[in-house]
């Protein structure tokens, strides 16, 4: 479901306080080894879905694989939530986002008390842009929200209110914000920039407009350290893309499974072209960079081939391959995601790391690479000694809660947990499928990991009352029975 976004709330005047982390930016002595960093963010896209997976023949992305040759690939990494908005705001805060309430869709926004990733490099000095998809904002199914606000009409948010929520305002000093067609743009894809915030309306294909906005945004500030969000609303529903990308697929295929590989070349161009660009600038070799998807594809069970032209929530085109599950579920296939890093002269190339890591890792790792300490609140690691010392990451469990699902992964072991209704123990090493139930072979450490996850579970917020479509996806994907009333 697409957030709302009033039409005229792109002619808002700015606070003078917005400007702060600007005014620090021009005036805050930089170190020249102070990296650019960039975080590329794709949207429902499956963990088969880059070719260097080796999962599936017929999908074609280069640029990433040449990313992951000259970094690194890692083949265990992991989101916190498969939905969008709590695995946007892990990512954009470096917390669980069960720490602050932003639990599910329909549990937003982002509450003004986190700070964002570009709040803090913000503050070290970087210029901070965001492309693309948002979601952070209110959204018409935020109750809690519109009851918290008194907001009569869910779908009439006072513009002065929801701009609150938006990045303009939450750390990203140049911004090129949308979904589709409409942004609200800092500049524009010429490079004129704006005082504030405007309403730019573009052509054509939106991936290739929003790669667009990330190449202009590194020629206007290249010159200085950068921070830029690349947000692709793709290949999330709408399906749509240009005959230059549907041609690259010919052949016999379900056509939403041509769509979604025509949509993911369309993102590896943009990917390519701003590899192209640090080189134009010579800032290739001081960039850090970050690609990962939000969350496993929606497969709607069965990935039926509805027609393109219907553009609600339907198989998107994009796989799991081998993982069990898809979006909705803590199975792999829900939160296991293509993850690649890469930092020219600092992180040798060609490595594949199958040590587990999470996107929170994010924010831990760029605060490092521009020189600040790691803030005590932040639930996720420096990735850099490990990658480029080839130091051990440390010992650590990871841990998630969505809906009436919970699950914990400590070493090779996982545990999975649908509420009361069924538990699972599987060894990741041998069975990343989620096939083999270990439970009642294994259970002192089926015993261990769910101490372990009770115990996390009480420093979190309430949770969420959950979804009658997760019997569906544990029926399918791990044949529990059906109950008779999917609510309860």
């Amino acid at each position: 479901m697409k957030p709302i976004t009033p039409s005229n709330l792109f002619s808002l005047p700015i606070s003078p306080s917005l400007f702060l982390p600007l005014f620090f930016a021009l005036c805050s002595p930089l170190s020249a080894q102070k990296p650019n960093i960039i975080v590329f963010f794709s949207d429902d896209h499956g963990y088969a879905d880059l070719s260097c997976m080796g999962m599936e023949k017929d999908v074609k992305t280069p640029n990433i694989d040449r990313m992951a040759a000259e970094g690194a690939r890692f083949t265990d990494g992991y989101i916190t939530a498969p939905q969008c908005c709590p695995s946007r705001a892990a990512l954009m805060t470096g917390r669980d986002q069960n720490r602050f309430g932003l639990i599910s869709n329909g549990h937003g926004p982002l509450p003004l008390t986190e700070s964002t990733i570009a709040d803090r490099l913000g503050k070290a000095g970087y210029t901070t842009g965001m492309v693309g998809k948002w979601h952070l904002e209110p959204n018409h199914s935020d109750t809690a929200f519109m009851e918290k606000y008194k907001v009569p009409d869910p779908k009439k948010i006072p513009p002065v209110l929801e701009f609150k929520f938006h990045p303009q305002t939450r750390g990203f000093q140049e911004t090129f914000f949308g979904y589709v067609n409409r942004y609200s743009a800092t500049y524009d894809l010429e490079g004129n920039r704006f005082p504030k915030p405007k309403n730019i309306t573009t052509e054509g294909d939106r991936i290739d407009r929003q790669s667009d906005a990330a190449v202009k945004f590194i020629d206007l500030h290249h010159d200085k350290p950068f921070f830029l969000y690349c947000a692709y609303y793709a290949p999330h529903v709408p399906m749509a893309s240009s005959k230059k990308y549907l041609d690259r697929f010919p052949g016999d295929m379900p056509e939403r499974r041509r769509y979604a590989l025509a949509m993911l070349s369309s993102i590896d161009d943009g990917v390519g072209r701003v590899m192209d660009k640090l080189q134009e600038h010579k800032i290739d070799e001081n960039t850090l960079i970050f690609f990962m998807g939000d969350n496993g594809a929606p497969l709607k069970l069965s990935m039926p081939d509805d027609p393109i032209k219907l553009d609600g929530a339907y198989w998107n085109g994009s796989k799991n391959t081998p993982l069990n599950g898809e979006k909705g579920m803590l199975a792999e296939g829900g939160i296991r995601v293509p993850y690649v890093m890469r930092w020219k002269g600092k992180i040798p190339a060609g490595q594949i790391i199958k040590t587990p890591v999470t996107s929170m890792d994010v924010a831990a790792t760029s605060t490092a690479a521009a020189g600040m300490k790691t803030p005590e609140e932040f639930d996720g690691m420096n990735l850099l000694p490990m990658l480029a010392e080839g130091e051990p990451l440390p010992k650590r469990a990871l841990t998630w809660r969505f809906w009436r699902q919970s699950a914990i992964r400590e070493g090779d072991w996982k545990l999975l947990k649908f509420s009361d209704k069924a538990t699972y123990l599987f060894d990741l090493s041998k069975d990343p499928g989620e096939k083999i139930n270990l439970l009642e072979k294994q259970p002192e450490i089926a015993k261990k990991l769910e101490d372990q996850l009770a115990a996390w579970n009480t420093k979190l917020c309430a949770p969420d009352s959950g979804s009658p479509q997760e019997f569906a996806f544990y029926n399918r994907y791990f044949n529990l029975p059906m109950p008779e009333n999917p609510k309860k």
